[in-house]
């Protein structure tokens, strides 16, 4: 494990508190067990056994009020002040700053890996210090940042419920601290969950409330930039449901509408955002059937996403490269594309995205007549899936159902041996 993919070290606090539980088992051993029952014995045995006994125990008691006198007056001085639990702020402190830590590499082509296994392992613990530890005006930003590393595990494993959970969590949080600035986040978040659920209308009233807060924040205009490209993917989302035909287009149009006020409004050099803005205006193009327009739009996608070791960013750009490959007419070029996704894919382990490049191979194979690389493509597929395809079923029916057993005609019950070998020969 190189070091981009080593766990970040704990801080030096926590050896400090390790060092101070092992010294104070240590000294309650001493005093309890069977070095008690030595103590007790030698108290009563008398003379200067007596007196050993006796200077020991009391050398240890003093040792511990002096070691833990520092201690105790700093959880004094806390509870004066009201703060009566300092160590769950400082277990906030910690989680969240390991959550960013192994955010900044999910995805990535350093420790895309490793952080998929982090996040798989560590999930839990993060949702239930969520759950458990109440957010203060001196803690609101620590559990802020570990709903931002889960919402990006979220997206990429394509969970809408836990993501609105933690919208949910995180819009508590604001109200309780009054900050508007992560209302404002929250309400976001809750717009794309809505969205990956289906539930457009609300992901647009969410969004509306999400424009009304917090306009003269810091993150104003990283938030401007979301909602311009949340809203781009609303209206994809309707051209999708749409029949071919005017309105379709409409939607179409408003996405590019949208995808460009994001571009404008953009806070600086971004290479995330612009990936994200260049992937979905080819998406754009390919529902105008113009494969060319992707094209010019995947290119640079492939190279910032590249710069920036972005490797689940690179993956879905060649994926759509596959698919403009294939609205060409290029069958050879959309598989080499595709297989080369998936591999990406499977490298930084998002499995959404392998299924995606799984299904595209294996309808391929379908339309070229390949019914068993097919069938084992699509079950590939339908596997890692986390969620339901209509298109995925629909050919991997249609692939089954054309590798099902013939029936075998019965042989009329008198047949010579020359006529058994010539059928023998033929199977």
């Amino acid at each position: 494990m190189n070091d981009e993919e080593r766990p970040p070290d704990k801080p030096h606090s926590d050896s400090r508190r390790g060092l101070f539980f092992a010294i104070s088992a240590l000294g309650s051993g001493l005093l309890s067990g069977l070095a008690s029952e030595r103590l007790s014995q030698s108290l009563d045995s008398g003379g200067w056994v007596r007196w050993a006994g006796i200077g020991l125990t009391v050398f240890l008691g003093l040792f511990a009020a002096v070691y833990n006198a520092p201690t105790a007056l700093q959880w004094f001085r806390r509870w004066r002040r009201g703060v009566v639990s300092p160590t769950g702020a400082e277990e906030l402190h910690t989680a969240a700053e390991e959550a960013e830590q192994w955010m900044t590499v999910l995805g990535s082509e350093a420790g895309g890996i490793a952080a998929a296994e982090w996040y798989s392992l560590n999930e839990d613990r993060l949702r239930e210090l969520l759950l458990t530890e109440k957010a203060r005006d001196d803690t609101v930003d620590d559990f802020a940042r570990i709903c931002d590393a889960l919402e990006a595990w979220y997206v990429r494993r394509a969970d809408p419920g836990a993501m609105l959970q933690l919208s949910e969590l995180l819009s508590a949080a604001a109200e309780a601290c009054n900050r508007r600035d992560l209302s404002e986040l929250g309400a976001a978040r809750a717009a794309t969950a809505y969205r990956m659920m289906g539930d457009l209308d609300a992901a647009s009233t969410r969004l509306g409330v999400s424009d009304n807060l917090a306009t003269h924040s810091r993150t104003a205009a990283a938030l401007t930039t979301r909602r311009q490209v949340e809203r781009a993917l609303l209206h994809l989302a309707r051209a999708e449901r749409a029949p071919a035909g005017n309105d379709r287009d409409e939607a179409v149009l408003n996405a590019r509408d949208r995808l460009d006020d994001a571009r404008l409004s953009r806070p600086g050099p971004d290479l995330a955002a612009e990936v994200a803005i260049y992937i979905n205006l080819a998406v754009v193009h390919l529902y105008q059937q113009d494969a060319e327009g992707a094209l010019d739009q995947l290119r640079p996608a492939v190279a910032r996403a590249t710069a920036a070791g972005d490797l689940s960013g690179q993956a879905h750009a060649l994926e759509l490269t596959g698919v403009a490959a294939w609205m060409q007419r290029s069958p050879h070029e959309a598989r080499r594309w595709w297989e080369h996704a998936a591999h990406l894919y499977a490298e930084i382990d998002e499995r959404e995205g392998r299924a995606r490049c799984l299904q595209h191979l294996g309808s391929a194979d379908v339309a070229a007549g390949r019914l068993a690389s097919a069938r084992e493509l699509l079950e590939q597929s339908e596997l890692l899936r986390t969620s339901e395809s209509e298109l995925l079923t629909k050919y991997l029916d249609a692939a089954r159902q054309a590798v099902d057993p013939p029936v075998v005609i019965e042989e009329p019950p008198r047949r010579t041996a020359t006529d058994w070998l010539k059928r023998l020969v033929k199977r």
